[in-house]
């Protein structure tokens, strides 16, 4: 009997539950009902996707190429003064960043003993200056009229000699007088005679050279004394250290009473009226720049770029990087700028006076290096065109093949930018975005837009 109760429970329950779902599906008909016979409602279509971007046409005009490197400024001259000699400082005249001419005295050093030894030498020299006054002066025509004086008495000597002879030769022939002394007589004779030649020789050595001898011994001596003289003034001038140049000390790395090592300098000065901003270029991109080419220096810590000239290009290869130095100079009268600086250099290289050209932005690079550009055609889709490019000045860049001057080329919103999608001329995001408060009105507009919208469903 439970089962029959039981069975005729879940009877009736199966029944009340699905009466209930009749009611709901009748509720839920008459419901939807009226929303699915009011005029005007249908399906809405999705709309076309159309891509705001920026376009303009070639442009033609003078372009330069800009040759980009990393420099370092160095100064216009630089002295880094090594002694010639091994001694203590003894005194600086100048300090860092004073302004020096070219002679102007730097640094003492100690030099006593240097002095004492150009003195001595000094009266070496005066000795043998006043030895060849007088040998010049007085010894030498004195031996001169000497040496004339003796050969004219060693003449008069060998005549009354030879005479005495003749006489003596006759007496005794007629035996009036002993042979001996005629002997003796012709004794004399000889010795006369020997004493004539002697001085004869001695007066053709002064008039023919012997004078012009001692003379140059003299001045021998006198030359050696001078060059004795001069070393040890030498010496005394290296201690005494003068700048070089023009310039501005930059390092004094000693103290007085110090000893610089060897080689090492004991004060260095340079010339940063104007710098040399010192890069390597690569050969291709050298060949384009020219001595006198304008170029412009950015410096770390200026907003402005420096102006400068190209001053030198090397005409030989680094060996190690096989690139070309290439030098910038720069005005530096104001003392801006400071040498050893890291810098940027942008070199003017080759120009095209007519040259179709379009903003780089315009350019895009595929995967395998191929440059491209997008074109709005005149079914306003955007498409794509391979071109040939030439040289940029960093801002635009030159079209050789592959874009016409009527084309409208998109240089904003083309990145990502699909072949055949539908475009408009217009602001993009980015544009909208790099003004201050840009795009705000813009979205007050959109969100009263929507409000309205809101209302008048």
């Amino acid at each position: 009997m439970s089962e029959t109760m039981n069975g005729k429970t879940m009877s009736q329950t199966q029944k009340r539950i699905a009466w209930r779902s009749r009611v709901h599906l009748l509720l839920l008909s008459a419901t939807m009902l009226p929303l699915a016979v009011l005029p005007g409602c249908k399906k809405e279509e999705a709309p076309d996707v159309q891509v705001t971007v920026q376009a303009e046409h070639p442009e033609q005009g003078p372009i330069s190429s800009r040759i980009t490197a990393d420099a370092v400024l160095a100064p216009l001259a630089q002295a880094a003064i090594v002694p010639k000699i091994v001694a203590p400082v003894g005194k600086y005249s100048v300090e860092r960043g004073t302004h020096v001419k070219a002679g102007q005295l730097l640094v003492t050093l100690e030099n006593k003993d240097l002095t004492a030894v150009a003195q001595d030498n000094q009266g070496s020299y005066e000795a043998a200056q006043a030895a060849y006054d007088a040998a010049t002066k007085a010894q030498v025509p004195e031996d001169a009229i000497k040496a004339d004086s003796d050969l004219a008495q060693a003449k008069a000597n060998l005549d009354l000699a030879q005479s005495i002879v003749n006489a003596r030769k006759q007496l005794f022939a007629e035996g009036a007088i002993p042979g001996r002394d005629f002997d003796t007589a012709r004794a004399s004779l000889i010795e006369a005679q020997e004493t004539y030649d002697v001085a004869a020789k001695q007066a053709e050595f002064m008039h023919s050279g012997g004078h012009e001898s001692q003379l140059k011994a003299a001045q021998g001596q006198l030359t050696s004394a001078e060059g004795k003289l001069k070393d040890a003034q030498a010496d005394v001038s290296y201690s005494q250290i003068r700048s070089p140049i023009d310039g501005v000390v930059t390092d004094r790395p000693l103290f007085p009473g110090e000893t610089a090592a060897a080689g090492a300098p004991v004060i260095t000065v340079m010339d940063t009226s104007s710098l040399i901003a010192k890069s390597h270029i690569a050969q291709n991109l050298a060949q384009q720049i020219k001595v006198g080419g304008e170029a412009q220096v950015h410096v770390p810590g200026i907003d402005d770029p420096v102006p400068a000239k190209v001053s030198m290009v090397s005409p030989a290869l680094d060996p190690g990087s096989t690139t070309l130095e290439v030098w910038l100079k720069i005005d530096n009268r104001n003392g801006k700028l400071k040498a050893g600086t890291p810098v940027k250099v942008s070199i003017t290289g080759e120009t095209v006076e007519k040259a179709w050209k379009v903003p780089l932005t315009a350019v895009l690079t595929a995967d395998d290096g191929g440059k491209s550009v997008m074109i709005i055609g005149s079914d306003g889709v955007a498409h794509k065109k391979a071109v040939t490019l030439g040289i940029t000045d960093g801002d635009d860049i030159q079209v050789l093949t592959g874009v016409a001057p009527a084309d409208m080329v998109i240089t904003g919103g083309s990145y990502g930018l699909d072949n055949g999608t539908k475009v408009k001329i217009g602001k993009t995001e980015d544009d909208d975005d790099a003004k201050p408060g840009a795009g705000k009105d813009d979205d007050n507009a959109k969100h009263a837009a929507a409000g309205k919208g809101r209302e008048k469903d």
